[in-house]
């Protein structure tokens, strides 16, 4: 166990004073790593309480710049950051929020030749992306390189979040047991083509946040097969049970993806 120094214990009290944490779980998460996907809607708000919390490494995946269309829900940029990469802007927010973290920037787009070995040194991965293609990338990475996934998606006013752990095997299903394949081109929009309501990102990137928490220190209940849907116009909640899908070509009974080969990028 890391042994906090005055100012830790003074900055993470909150944390410390909860039975499930305490002074050993706040230790862990100083000790823990997490890689997040995304410096956009998702990532901005759940970058910033990772960093607050005190998870003591994160990495940031992103190759974009800060765009004015950007700051209606990405709130970890500013005005003044307009043209400054993500990466670089989201870094200097949460070096600022709390110093004990450190930061890592990949300003890259995650294609199947370098996605390993970004996942590798990291302990959890979460995907804040914003389409299809890099959503099904990182879930067939997590799985062959065993890692844990938290996974949140966003349109208009409606949103939902999972985590899986397919590489622990039955029952913890991956993300093509709920949805197989992406669906063709054109058919579902992108937040910048269909729109999205800023506070929506802050929701969902806030739950990540939480899910990411509750993984590193192992308490609660996972949300890994469950799908929690929420819509924000209703005011509601919904959880769907997820089973692993045997026939499933990932992580079913006789898989036939053996590698990331199959992906396009």
């Amino acid at each position: 166990m890391m042994d906090l120094s005055d100012s830790q214990i003074e900055r993470y009290a909150r944390h410390i004073m909860l039975p499930q944490v305490g002074g050993e779980g706040q230790s862990r998460l100083l000790s823990a790593s997490v890689l997040v996907v995304g410096a956009g809607g998702l990532g901005a708000p759940l970058l910033l309480y990772l960093a607050a919390a005190g998870v003591g490494r994160i990495g940031i995946v992103d190759d974009d710049v800060v765009d004015l269309s950007n700051l209606q829900r990405q709130v970890i940029h500013q005005t003044d950051g307009i043209g400054v990469a993500k990466v670089e802007s989201a870094a200097a927010r949460m070096r600022a929020i709390n110093p004990d973290v450190v930061v890592e920037l990949h300003r890259l787009r995650l294609n199947r030749g370098n996605i390993e070995s970004l996942i590798a040194p990291y302990d959890l991965v979460v995907d804040g992306t914003d389409n299809f293609a890099t959503r099904f990338l990182l879930n067939d990475a997590c799985h062959f390189g065993g890692k844990t996934l938290v996974s949140a998606a966003m349109l208009r006013f409606d949103a939902q979040i999972s985590t899986f752990k397919s590489h622990l095997g039955d029952p913890h299903p991956c993300y093509r047991c709920i949805f197989r394949e992406p669906p063709p081109p054109g058919m579902v929009p992108t937040c910048s083509e269909g729109g999205v309501l800023g506070a929506l990102a802050g929701t969902m990137g806030s739950l990540q946040a939480v899910e990411v928490l509750k993984e590193l220190l192992g308490i609660g209940d996972s949300l890994s097969g469950r799908l929690l849907l929420y819509a924000a116009l209703e005011t509601s909640f919904r959880t769907v049970k997820v089973r692993r899908d045997p026939d499933c070509p990932l992580c079913g009974t006789h898989p036939t993806y053996k590698d990331l080969s199959h992906h396009p990028f």
